[in-house]
């Protein structure tokens, strides 16, 4: 018997990362992918901490209007180093340069996720602290030039050979790092359900 078997939520998931899709997969949800490109832009005064739920409210609100009866779900993860947001690497150099600025220190990142029906909205983030070890210059090259890490915020997957090498400590959600806080999605889902239930409309 499916623990899932009361749900019947139909689920787009609004991005394109493989590492999202087998988050949610491997979390047991079946779900459909529709993407939309979005300009991934927000207010210059937005304080980091707030930017991944603005960008996945974006994300989810671009494709309201190709669903009909479906619950989207959108999410943007950002890595915050002494307050400042590194985004995905434009090139070498950039990648770099961001690996290098991580080394030896804690940061934050930070996954913001937006539910979004016709009916409902629900956003909420989730905060996990990672401690890198100094990182060589050649690690560092061995790693950009091996996994190319251009997708990915602060230009590195925890899941990947600098993530299983070079962390010296988690706090907070593994998974989070990896692009979705599946500990919170889970309840939320089940809660944005209910309120779906209960909806008049």
């Amino acid at each position: 018997m499916s623990i899932y078997s009361n749900f019947n939520l139909p689920l787009v998931l609004a991005s394109k990362s493989p590492r999202r899709q087998q988050l949610l997969r491997d979390m047991g949800f079946d779900f459909t992918i529709k993407t939309k490109d979005t300009e991934e832009s927000y207010p210059d005064d937005l304080p980091p901490e707030e930017v991944p739920e603005y960008l996945a409210s974006k994300k989810a609100h671009a494709l309201l209007d190709v669903v009909s009866d479906e619950t989207i779900i959108a999410s943007d993860t950002i890595v915050v180093l002494e307050n400042k947001i590194l985004g995905k690497p434009k090139d070498y150099d950039d990648a770099y340069q961001m690996i290098l600025s991580l080394s030896g220190k804690t940061h934050q990142v930070i996954t913001g996720v937006c539910l979004l029906s016709k009916k409902h909205k629900t956003c909420f983030s989730d905060t996990t602290l990672v401690t890198f070890r100094t990182i060589s210059k050649e690690e560092i090259d061995y790693y950009i030039n091996t996994c190319q890490p251009f997708d990915k915020a602060g230009a590195y997957g925890i899941q990947e050979w600098l993530g299983m090498t070079t962390i010296e400590s988690i706090e907070g959600s593994y998974y989070n790092v990896m692009g979705l806080p599946t500990h919170k999605l889970y309840l939320a889902l089940l809660s944005f359900q209910k309120q779906q239930e209960k909806s008049p409309f």
